[in-house]
């Protein structure tokens, strides 16, 4: 498990500049007005920040870049940074700026001289962010990740503020770990598992294993992981912090640990990312972590599927019937269509349980919303249109890309099937919409929900704003925001 970069808060003091080792951080607007650690720097460097100011190069800066200045004169440090941002930025602004820095640290210390700047605490939360590195598997030595101090006119009011950002911020770590996590780590029990250690945190952690699952009638879930080994469970995790009698908001995570297809085979090119096919769960498993160190005033129940979809002489065929909780019954079409039957399963039972006043659902389910909408938005369908913009304003509040796609009666006419109450896929056209019209057969009239397909922006292979290439953690700051200015 990797682990978050240590952060420290301390008084405003200019002296500590000089001797400071590692890197030097000072904040400057794009106007060039110095502000007295500015003027500091440009002292101790002998006028090499105001030469900069007044270069054509500072004409070009846009805000959140960083101008780094190796082996500055007059100080101890490797690097003076230069951190381009306004008096009062917004918080993307200045996450996205202390993501701009972390990833320049290199693992050194880095001392950040805050002085009164406004939004330090979501400064400080892109430098955490960004400081994270999946190494577990790699035999050399960890590197250092140093240390990052945070000096301000008032360190304890931006500690306060910022205690809460941390707890989602090791929420967007587990996340990450989990979705990086190669599959033969990261079977179906050792998932359980680690989930089943939050407890720890106050979390109620109920693991339900497969002959629990054949007796409430998960056979949709059930037929995905007969071809493996692996057993196959459903994770309820429980964060009671709100008032008693107050129905839960529900999250719902697609866990398939690895995704071969099935008998529908995927192409052997490629096929090494699909441990990342659990990436829906490993949301929910973040959100439930942060929310219960933040400690949350809400109740909220995450449940996750965990199967692992494999070929053999047990898996399910192209053609097969079987029937879901629910009783309807599903024709497979395509045994690589497996996300929408272990969430319909999961989807029913957490609202014949729970009742929720919401229920949100997360999967890395289609390709095709990759096609639609790139890397840079989660694609996102709903029944109920309060709820929805409730969240759309949360992910844009966190700066996590989310778009809205349409439902439609049209749409649903192609999961007709001739044998069966339904079929799993309805074809090429309009792949994210007609799985969007799958589930939502399994919600209820009385549930608001959303579904997010997560496919394009879980795990990526370049490098974002806040993430190193691979598991991004999207969509923990935006669930937690969610629940923080709608249900606490």
């Amino acid at each position: 498990m990797s682990s978050l970069v240590p952060i420290r808060f301390q008084p405003f003091d200019t002296d500590a500049m000089a001797q400071a080792e590692g890197r030097v951080a000072v904040i400057i607007p794009s106007d060039g007005k110095m502000s007295p650690a500015v003027r500091r720097a440009n002292r101790l460097t002998r006028g090499a920040v105001a030469r900069l100011v007044e270069s054509p190069r500072f004409e070009k800066v846009k805000t959140g870049d960083v101008i780094s200045m190796a082996w500055p004169g007059g100080m101890t440090a490797e690097a003076l940074d230069i951190v381009i941002l306004p008096r009062r930025p917004d918080p993307a602004e200045a996450r996205k700026a202390g993501a701009a820095l972390a990833k320049l640290a290199g693992g050194k210390d880095v001392l950040v001289m805050a002085g009164n700047q406004v939004r330090t605490e979501d400064l400080t939360m892109g430098i955490v962010l960004r400081t994270y590195d999946f190494d577990a598997h790699k035999t050399k030595e960890a590197e250092d990740v140093g240390t990052v101090t945070i000096s301000h006119q008032k360190p304890d009011e931006v500690e306060a503020a910022f205690a809460p950002q941390y707890a989602v911020a090791d929420g967007v770590r587990m996340t990450r770990d989990l979705t990086n996590e190669p599959a033969n780590v990261l079977t179906t029990t050792e998932f359980a598992d680690r989930l089943a250690e939050m407890a720890e945190l106050g979390l109620e952690v109920e693991v339900l294993e497969e002959d629990k699952l054949a007796e409430l009638g998960m056979r949709t879930l059930l037929s995905v992981g007969q071809g493996s080994v692996s057993p196959s469970k459903v994770v309820v995790m429980q964060w009671n912090g709100g008032d008693k009698d107050d129905a839960p908001l529900a999250l719902v995570g697609k866990g398939v640990v690895f995704d071969t297809g099935g008998i529908s085979l995927k192409p052997a090119g490629g096929m090494e990312d699909m441990t990342m096919d659990m990436g829906g769960a490993g949301v929910v498993a973040g959100t439930m972590r942060a929310l219960a160190k933040r400690k949350a005033k809400a109740n909220v129940v995450g449940l996750v599927g965990l199967v692992e979809n494999m070929p053999s002489g047990n898996a399910s065929r192209p053609g097969d019937v079987v029937k879901s909780m629910k009783g309807d019954t599903v024709e497979i079409i395509n045994t690589d269509a497996e996300g929408r039957l272990v969430l319909c399963d999961v989807m029913w039972y957490t609202q014949e349980r729970f009742q929720p006043v919401g229920m949100i659902d997360l999967a890395t389910l289609t390709g095709a919303v990759i096609i639609g909408l790139g890397h840079e938005n989660a694609g996102v369908f709903s029944n109920n249109d309060t709820f929805c913009d409730a969240f759309l304003k949360s992910a844009k509040a966190e700066d996590e890309g989310a778009w809205r796609l349409p439902l439609g009666e049209g749409y649903d006419k192609q999961l007709k099937s001739r044998i069966a109450d339904m079929k799993n896929v309805g074809g090429r056209p309009a792949g994210s919409i007609t799985a969007a019209q799958f589930l939502q057969r399994f919600v209820k009239e009385e549930t608001p929900w959303i579904h997010l397909d997560i496919a394009g922006v879980a795990s990526v292979s370049s490098e974002t704003s806040y993430a190193p290439k691979g598991a991004t953690g999207w969509g923990v700051r935006a669930l937690s925001r969610l629940v923080q200015d709608n249900f606490e």
